[in-house]
């Protein structure tokens, strides 16, 4: 016996690094030193800063991978994974550096895995970050042919004077909320339960979509705000708060980025709400407190400006092709969203 009637194959793991190579030096930053297959990826600090704080984050993409593997299309989780990571090292105030992948899989499927890989590196360029490395584990008997998973893991930096951690949101700041794509990477346990209970292909087409199959608007990707937000910033914008709107929707993720004795005040007739979100309520029976505890409900990132901003903040990602749109406001109270459906 040998390793690869053991369900192993190493060639065809030394192979596949070989041709996923070109993908993951399309990303390289100057500060990357050395190349992909050492045991360890080696980044240089840029320079410039004066007192650098490290940010890191780590996340993967959920079931969402269950559909992706369905409908034999890979290339779009790849860059949810790298959106899920470097939207929540934004909300410091960071700048992402460089990601790092873990993919498993039961066995090695070298135009399946090599699609996932595109979409990571095409997620790294989005965000301006170096994929630095990766891991790709082959593991028989514990996935099944066919299935893989994805976890990713993020380093940004940060000016600590620039740090945003709560301390700088004042009441009567704004909340600007930028538009997701779609469901983004979380919810996907409810959406399938929606789908296969119901009775629903993901070929189907609502008219709602617009021509979409069903399938195509879940897949779509995760927004990733890294270069619009840091541009704003460095464009002189005065940004006191960030919030990555991901798994809990708007009630979990908005209080994160407040100070003590905070809340938010919205009004949810201020935003668009994207018509998968009106589809799965009613195809699913779903009551509104449970979509807006679930979902993002059609909105991905949210900046908390001074009033006096506002409406330059607006301009300034109108401009940048992302719909945006004053949602609420901070208010005394405990660390709460007021507003939402209960």
């Amino acid at each position: 016996m040998d390793y690869r009637e053991a369900g192993v194959d190493v060639e065809a793991g030394r192979a596949f690094v070989e041709q996923i190579r070109n993908l993951v030096h399309s990303t390289h930053r100057p500060e990357v030193m050395g190349g992909l297959g050492g045991f360890s990826g080696c980044f240089q600090l840029p320079s410039g800063y004066r007192e650098p704080v490290l940010v890191s984050g780590t996340d993967g993409v959920g079931t969402k991978l269950k559909l992706a593997q369905i409908l034999n299309r890979h290339h779009t989780v790849g860059i949810d994974l790298v959106a899920m990571c470097v939207n929540d090292v934004l909300t410091a105030g960071a700048e992402p550096l460089f990601f790092l992948d873990y993919l498993a899989t039961g066995k090695l499927n070298p135009e399946q895995l090599t699609q996932v890989v595109a979409g990571i590196s095409q997620g790294c360029k989005q965000a301006g970050c170096a994929l630095l490395g990766g891991e790709t584990a082959e593991m028989p008997g514990f996935y099944q042919v066919g299935e893989y998973d994805l976890a990713g893991f993020c380093v940004g930096m940060v000016e600590k004077s620039q740090m945003l951690n709560g301390s700088q949101v004042k009441l009567g700041d704004v909340a600007i909320a930028l538009a997701s794509q779609g469901v983004h990477s979380n919810g996907f346990s409810l959406v399938r339960k929606i789908v296969t209970e119901g009775g629903f292909d993901w070929s189907d087409r609502p008219a709602l979509f617009q021509g979409q199959n069903l399938g195509e608007t879940i897949l779509t990707p995760t927004r990733i705000y890294v270069k619009p937000v840091l541009a704003a910033r460095q464009a002189g914008l005065e940004i006191h708060g960030m919030a990555h709107i991901t798994g809990g929707g708007l009630p979990e993720n908005l209080p994160r980025c407040l100070g003590a004795g905070q809340s938010i005040q919205v009004d949810p007739s201020t935003w668009h709400i994207l018509p998968i979100f009106q589809w799965l309520a009613e195809a699913g029976s779903v009551g509104s407190s449970s979509m807006f505890n679930t979902f993002n409900m059609g909105i991905g990132f949210v900046l908390l400006v001074p009033p006096n901003q506002a409406e330059q903040t607006l301009q300034w990602f109108q401009s940048q092709d992302i719909a945006a749109y004053a949602i609420g406001e901070v208010v005394t109270g405990s660390g709460r969203v007021e507003g939402l459906p209960t």
